[in-house]
């Protein structure tokens, strides 16, 4: 009996360690996703693929349309309808300066990277109660995959972000494009 227990926890876990290799992580930006919904003809999608041993994100996100001039860009954990602390950077401007090494972000276009565990920030200010601490990558891939992350890129009209999108995870097992 004791060993029938064992090798069904151990099926079980199984499809669970072999679903985290290679997620990919999608989100389609647009203002209605804000909070306050914002009415802009801008748009954006945010691409990435997760390291098998989920030490790593490589992402590429674009947009273009906006309405105001571009400040920054980041991935803030909070449900729909929520805003959240912000958790990692994506790009930045001399107006909103992110973690050293933030790159720059167009007023349109692409930009590509890396993001590890050096690359997350500790959540302050009015949203420190999330608790989510400097270097826990691990826990932002933890709401990544619970739906409560999302991306979204702030101008200079629209300061809370002009267009958003609520991160989703595929799995390459489960789910073919």
């Amino acid at each position: 009996m004791k060993k029938l227990a064992i090798i069904t926890a151990v099926l079980a876990a199984f499809p669970a360690l072999s679903a985290s290799a290679d997620d990919k992580i999608r989100a389609k930006l647009m203002g209605f996703q804000e909070v306050p919904v914002v009415s802009t003809e801008a748009s954006g999608t945010f691409e990435a693929v997760i390291s098998p041993n989920s030490d790593a994100i490589d992402y590429e996100l674009t947009y273009s349309g906006l309405q105001g001039d571009v400040r920054q860009a980041h991935i803030h954990v909070g449900q729909r309808s929520v805003s959240g602390g912000i958790v990692i950077w994506l790009c930045q401007t001399s107006f909103n300066p992110g973690p050293a090494g933030t790159q720059t972000c167009p007023q349109s276009g692409t930009i590509r990277g890396t993001i590890r565990a050096s690359d997350v920030v500790a959540i302050t200010g009015a949203n420190a109660a999330q608790q989510i601490t400097a270097g826990e990558l691990a826990e932002v891939l933890a709401a990544i995959r619970a739906g409560v992350a999302y991306t979204n890129v702030h101008t200079s009209l629209s300061a809370g972000g002009e267009i958003r999108g609520q991160l989703r995870v595929s799995h390459k097992d489960r789910d073919r494009d």
